[in-house]
């Protein structure tokens, strides 16, 4: 039996004009940078659309560049930060001028679908009323480690940083944010990988804090 092939070979195929094989890489990732998108954002429609552009940019640059290693969920993520980050800036220098989509849709959905996005988007952001007050390099390092579960090279591709620093940061956030919930009411905590999902689907991104052994 054949084994599938790796992203690194699906992006070769795709730079060649194989646009079925970037399809792939989008089917097998699209869950993962949605939940990623949404941890930071806690907002469905934002991680939507952050979602979107990683895979155009992805798309655009998909003849220059090729993943380091045979996963291309690493620089998705890496893309994704960059993406957020740009967002964040827009948000402060424009925000009076920005339009809030997040409350439109093309479909009404039903309405205890919308009482959970509610309810999910109110749950993480009070995670988020904690982790925002860390630096942004604690922040990322958090979301590639702990809520997308990358292994420290993986992260290290991520977010362009040494090994060793992703380590020293993490430890650092960790304890960081350790400090912050510990004085605040408890409803903020360090939240762990969710189950994927797919964007414009709803399903569980919250779960509670995995402890490190």
């Amino acid at each position: 039996m054949d084994s599938l092939p790796t992203d690194a070979e699906l992006w070769t195929r795709a730079a060649d004009g194989d646009t079925e094989a970037f399809g792939v890489i989008f089917d097998r990732h699209a869950r993962a940078v949605y939940n990623h998108c949404f941890r930071r954002t806690a907002d469905w429609s934002d991680a939507e659309d952050i979602t979107s552009v990683v895979f155009l940019e992805a798309w655009r640059r998909h003849r220059e560049l090729s993943p380091e290693r045979d996963s291309a969920l690493p620089w998705l993520l890496g893309v994704a930060n960059n993406v957020l980050r740009n967002r964040y800036r827009a948000k402060r220098n424009h925000r009076d001028a920005l339009d809030r989509m997040s409350a439109m849709s093309a479909e009404p959905d039903p309405a205890d679908d919308i009482a959970g996005r509610i309810d999910d988007e109110h749950q993480m952001r009070r995670v988020l009323t904690a982790v925002n007050r860390l630096p942004l390099a604690d922040q990322e390092v958090l979301s590639v480690c702990v809520w997308a579960g990358l292994s420290y090279d993986d992260a290290a591709i991520a977010l362009d940083l040494p090994v060793g620093t992703v380590r020293s940061r993490l430890s650092r956030a960790r304890a960081r944010l350790k400090k912050l919930t510990a004085s605040s009411s408890g409803n903020a905590r360090e939240p762990a990988g969710g189950t994927a999902h797919r964007p414009g689907e709803r399903s569980t991104a919250l779960r509670p804090p995995v402890e490190e052994s």
